[in-house]
């Protein structure tokens, strides 16, 4: 059964090496850079990277598609450059791909926040379809927060796909601030109107699920951090909605 790993990338040089040597075993690797300013082309290349650019940005979900477009081996698996393909993984994937008892996979991802890998606030096992026959799938249209969709059965992997989502705190206050630009603009996009009222109880609800209904307060004060920057990015993606008004 033959591979190809696509990956989307932008200013991705401190990530992207680690990366693809967790996924130099497929047969092809595909990389859409939407306009690095730093030396990620240059390293995505010297990992044997085929690359494309694509610095017409409009979301997430169409550069992942594109990326898919790009794709000619029989199986795909679709990583983020801040993730990676732990050796269990890798084999897990070349079993089913020669099993093909599914043509769409599932997998668990243990993503780690400030350093500290969650278990809890709906972080684990945060289960995301990445590993699927070409043509079987493709990725939602959303500017961010994409899914891949598909018709077929989902089949379930049992090791990890490992994320360093945030290393920092200012990280997670950039991205923030990003997410929820993106995110206000989807629903601005889909007819979607807010005001203020609005955005103070999204932006509750969101810490109440994270930090009681799943459970967050179980991982101490980094599930108290993951709340409230999660009712942060909830709030201002609703806040930013009402001022498109």
């Amino acid at each position: 059964m033959s591979l190809s790993v696509i990956v989307i990338t932008k200013n991705e040089s401190h990530a992207i090496e680690e990366c693809l040597a967790s996924v130099a075993f497929a047969d092809e690797i595909i990389v859409v850079d939407g306009g690095s300013l730093d030396d990620t082309v240059e390293k995505a290349k010297s990992c044997g990277a085929i690359v494309h650019s694509n610095t017409h940005w409009q979301g997430f979900g169409f550069q992942k598609n594109l990326a898919l477009h790009y794709a000619t081996q029989e199986w795909v698996l679709s990583i983020d450059a801040d993730e990676r393909v732990s050796p269990e993984l890798k084999a897990e994937i070349l079993t089913v791909m020669a099993e093909e008892s599914h043509q769409v996979f599932r997998i668990p991802r243990s993503s780690s926040y400030c350093g500290h890998f969650m278990r809890h606030g709906g972080w684990w096992p945060d289960y995301v379809v990445r590993l699927f026959k070409r043509g079987s799938a493709e990725f939602s249209s959303d500017r961010v927060h994409e899914r891949l969709e598909t018709h077929q059965p989902i089949g379930t992997l049992n090791h990890p796909i490992i994320h360093y989502t945030y290393e920092t705190l200012e990280e997670v206050i950039a991205k923030t601030n990003q997410y929820s630009t993106l995110g206000a603009q989807m629903l601005f996009d889909k007819g979607r109107r807010a005001n203020l009222t609005l955005a103070t109880l999204k932006g509750l609800w969101a810490f109440i699920r994270t930090y009681f209904l799943r459970a967050g307060f179980l991982d101490g004060g980094y599930g108290f951090l993951l709340a409230v920057s999660n009712a942060q990015t909830t709030f201002y993606r609703y806040a930013k909605l009402w001022l498109k008004r």
